[in-house]
């Protein structure tokens, strides 16, 4: 048996692989009903309480991950250290160790506690591991200046405390290639394009079947730091912020000032919310409560942080993105305690803000053709997976290349692990993976 991981800045997926049978996909049970159903997907986030000492005893530390850190955040978010897509700085040198509780905790430390969490919930899938595991990784690493060596040592400890001696790294789309290419029947040059949340990335790869196995030839590859991230963060500074005080002024010795854009950056991510509850910001956002010219939208945002809203905004906005993907307009509805903000919303409009984003996607594409050495027309399939690869004006990017004929898609969440794990049980890994040397 081989294990395949695609270890993601929004979830991570674990899919097992033996001899002769299909790839099977770790279904994870969710810890209540306000956190969904079972699901492959294992949300990519540590939870950290520390629960009070009692009669004799120290106090506890209680580690959570995955849908039970989201619920113990909501339930506690001041007393509740949640850290979500800590997969964006594994290739930054800058991050060093964060300090949780008086413990420092470098990246591995947080990686290996996700992974131990990861293994526990498995239901006893993954009570019996083997020495060998592959492990799914970025074209391009996300931060400014990604160090890839040092991402890679920072997996290669986290993973060998789980006790793999044989852990094998391969590219994230190179995954979803080899998932996607089982199905084929005759040689055929594959466009895969695998959209994450942090990052998006491209291969081009040349596979021939045959009676001896699939072989194949990596043609090039590229990658971009955007994603389904970006596209959330995109709807909520467009419809959110603005109905919150984004835009607006107070008064100030008889002047008119600009409310700091700073308040409405900590948007880019929900958990970022509680923070800046607890930051010195939050005092002067009160204030304002007094000073703004329209003070009833500072109270909305005061009630989003008091009342830990965010999580609630989140899934309001992942909605409005999946019904924009099925229709040309829907309607944004986040109502929360006292708030209740709706608005119609065209897909043209979502589009229009998410231009930079698709504009450095296109760029990524044409990297990945461009560096193959061939032309769009010598692409005979393209094969998109990823969640950000059901929005429409993704999509678009490909069809306006290569044609609607000429693209698949299929096992959006799980290809990329079930390739992985393939990957693992073919006779020669290493032409799909790499291990660090020694």
């Amino acid at each position: 048996m081989t294990i395949g991981i695609d270890f993601g800045t929004t979830n991570t997926v674990v899919a097992l692989a033996e001899p002769g049978r299909p790839a099977r996909v770790i279904r994870f049970a969710a810890p209540s009903q306000n956190t969904g159903s079972d699901t492959g997907a294992f949300r990519s986030a540590l939870g950290f309480q520390m629960h009070p000492a009692r009669a004799g005893q120290p106090p506890e530390r209680i580690v959570t991950a995955g849908p039970w850190a989201i619920e113990a955040y909501v339930e506690d978010p001041l007393d509740t250290r949640f850290i979500q897509s800590f997969k964006s700085f594994a290739a930054s040198a800058a991050f060093t160790e964060t300090v949780i509780d008086g413990r420092r905790y470098r990246f591995e430390d947080l990686l290996a506690a996700f992974l131990f969490q990861l293994r526990s919930h498995s239901a006893g899938a993954l009570s019996d591991l083997p020495d060998r595991v592959i492990v799914g990784r970025p074209v391009t690493f996300a931060g400014g200046s990604p160090d890839e060596a040092l991402a890679l040592t920072r997996y290669q400890e986290a993973f060998s405390r789980l006790g793999f001696t044989d852990i094998r790294f391969a590219y994230e789309p190179v995954g979803a290639a080899f998932f996607f290419a089982q199905t084929l029947t005759t040689d055929a040059t594959v466009l895969v394009a695998d959209f994450g949340g942090g990052t998006s990335d491209f291969s081009v790869v040349r596979f021939q079947p045959s009676d001896a196995g699939l072989r194949s030839q990596a043609l090039a590859r590229s990658g971009v730091g955007v994603a389904g991230d970006a596209f959330d963060y995109r709807i909520i500074d467009n419809l959110v912020s603005p109905a919150l005080g984004k835009g607006g002024s107070y008064r100030a010795f008889d002047k008119a000032l600009p409310i700091p854009q700073r308040y409405f950056s900590a948007f880019a991510r929900w958990d970022q919310l509680a923070l800046l509850r607890a930051s010195r910001d939050m005092r002067d956002i009160r204030a304002l409560a007094r000073t703004a010219l329209e003070p009833d939208k500072i109270d909305r945002l005061i009630e989003v942080l008091d009342d830990n809203h965010g999580y609630a905004l989140y899934q309001a906005v992942s909605t409005l993105k999946l019904a924009l993907s099925r229709d040309e307009a829907a309607t944004f509805s986040f109502v929360a305690g006292s708030i209740a903000l709706e608005t119609p919303v065209t897909r043209q409009m979502f589009e229009g803000w998410i231009t930079p984003e698709l504009t450095a996607i296109e760029a990524a594409v044409d990297q990945a053709i461009e560096a193959s050495g061939i032309g769009p027309g010598d692409i005979d399939r393209v094969f998109l997976t990823g969640g950000t690869s059901f929005v429409p004006a993704v999509r678009d990017i490909f069809r306006r290349r290569f044609g609607a004929e000429r693209i698949e898609t299929g096992g959006e969440f799980e290809s990329i692990a079930s390739g992985l794990a393939l990957i693992g049980q073919a006779a020669d890994p290493e032409r799909w993976s790499e291990r660090l040397s020694s």
